[in-house]
This record gives structure tokens, sequence and C-alpha cells, in this order.
């Protein structure tokens, strides 16, 4: 196993740790509102009261965490699935020794029969960003990780990676087209649904998270300075790392679809 495949796999393994914890603070939330409409049921009743529509947006971002947390467990057992030894156990292997086509075409339908349901989710979502655009770890050194906006090409299934194009290349970049890269699952991920934000999750006031930059397509590191149900808007109000203007930061307004979980290590 090589050092970055480790890198991608302790990586993930730190994200799963940070929505498992941000679940538990969901949960608490979800807690506290069921004890009170429990003890004053009566409060939904009175006008401008929000309980009810804060107990659903609690609920929408718990199950947003859960599936995140499921596409990143799946893509750890893809990983861990690469690098361990597969087939049949050793006594019946050496019975089929003496047959090499059977022997390769056993182990092809065994990896094919041994991939878990949670495992085909896995890769149908994967596939059906076929188009999508997401936010890509195209480039990453000892010093930072850049990530852009790209569109997905094609996911192949056998080898996990994304076929993706950077429809906007940087004027710094060589040449003037368009570029292909092809990224591990670890590098990607999923912008919210443009026209689906009950559904999304938000992220609270003083959460640092991913978000691209008003008029690029880079993404940068940025502070939640108000989020889009505060605002009653579909943008959140953004204070972006590195902005400094007249000895202050900026506060800048960026559509909910363009904002995504600060990936854990991240560097700027």
């Amino acid at each position: 196993m090589s050092s970055p495949d480790i890198a991608s796999i302790l990586e993930n393994s730190r994200e799963l740790d940070r929505l498992r914890k941000e679940q538990e603070e969901v949960l608490v939330e979800i807690n506290k509102l069921h004890k009170k409409l429990q003890a004053t049921p009566e409060v939904v009743e009175k006008p401008g009261d929000s309980s009810l529509a804060r107990l659903k947006a609690t609920y929408i971002q718990a199950k947003d965490l859960s599936e995140r947390e499921v596409t990143i467990s799946n893509l750890l057992l893809s990983q861990l699935d690469t690098f361990l030894p597969s087939g049949l156990p050793g006594q019946q292997r050496i019975k089929m020794d003496g047959n090499d086509q059977k022997r390769k075409r056993m182990k092809c339908d065994s990896d094919i029969s041994r991939l878990s349901p949670s495992m085909w989710r896995y890769i149908e979502a994967c596939v059906s960003l076929k188009d999508e655009q997401v936010a890509a770890r195209v480039t990453s050194d000892a010093e930072k990780d850049e990530w852009f906006v790209v569109k997905v090409i094609n996911f192949d299934e056998k080898t996990k990676e994304f076929e993706v194009l950077d429809e906007e290349p940087g004027d710094d970049e060589e040449g003037s087209g368009q570029k292909k890269y092809k990224l591990p699952a670890s590098c990607i991920i999923p912008f919210p649904k443009r026209n689906d934000p009950l559904s999304t999750q938000e992220f609270p006031a003083g959460r640092n998270v991913l978000a691209v930059y008003p008029g690029t397509t880079a993404l940068y590191k940025a502070t939640v300075i108000s989020t889009p149900r505060k605002r009653k808007s579909d943008e959140y109000l953004l204070e972006f790392d590195d902005d400094e203007e007249d000895g202050a930061l900026p506060q800048r307004t960026v559509p909910f679809h363009k904002v995504v979980p600060l990936p854990e290590g991240h560097r700027q």
C-alpha cells in the first residue's frame, strides 16, 4: 500500500469521525426540541412560532449527515477491499490450481457477487454524478490543496476513479484549452442540489467551510457569518481566509449550492 493510498484512507477516517461528532450535535438539538414540544405542545399554535420548522430542519440535517456517513463508509470499504486479498480460502484454491481459466472465471464471479447493497448504492451515487459539476481537489502538494469546480465526465466502476473536466482553467495553466483529470473519490465533493434547498445540510454560523469564491471557479476556506435560513435567502454570508481588504475581511455572499464541508486536514 503506497503512502498516498494510506493518506487517503486516513483522511476519510477523519472525515467519518467529524460527521459522527456533528451527528451527535444535531441529535442533542433534536432532543431539546422534543422536550420543548412535550412540555409545552400548545406553543406550536402561537403565531410566529418556528418550533416545528426548526425540528424539520434538524431532521433534514441529520438525514444529510447520515447519507454522507454512508458514502464515506462505503468509500473506505472500497479502498480497503483494494488492498485486502480476495478469492476463496486456501484449501479450496488448492483444489482449483489445475484449471487456471476456471479459477480466473470463478474469482471474477466472486468479486461481483461480494459487492454489498451499500456498495452498489455507493457506485450508483457516483455514476449519477455524470455531467454534474462537483468540487474537486486537482492538485495537492506539501504546502496546499487546490480545489476547483469541474464537470464529471465519467466514473470508472472498476478503478473507482472519476474522469473530470476543468472547463475554465486559470490563466497560469499551460495552454488555454480545457483540462481533464482522473481523480479518486476522496478528491470529489458533490455540491448540494440547486433546486432542493430544504434537503440540504445548513452549516451554522462560525463553521469553517469550503466555498466557491465569487466570480471564480476556485474554492477556498471560509467562515460562515450568516446562514441562508437566517438571511431568508438562498445565500450564505461568508468571510474567506486571506481575503483581507483595508485591514479587514470583507463579507461576501455565496449561493448555498456552492458551499461544501471543509475537508479534514485542508491546507491553503
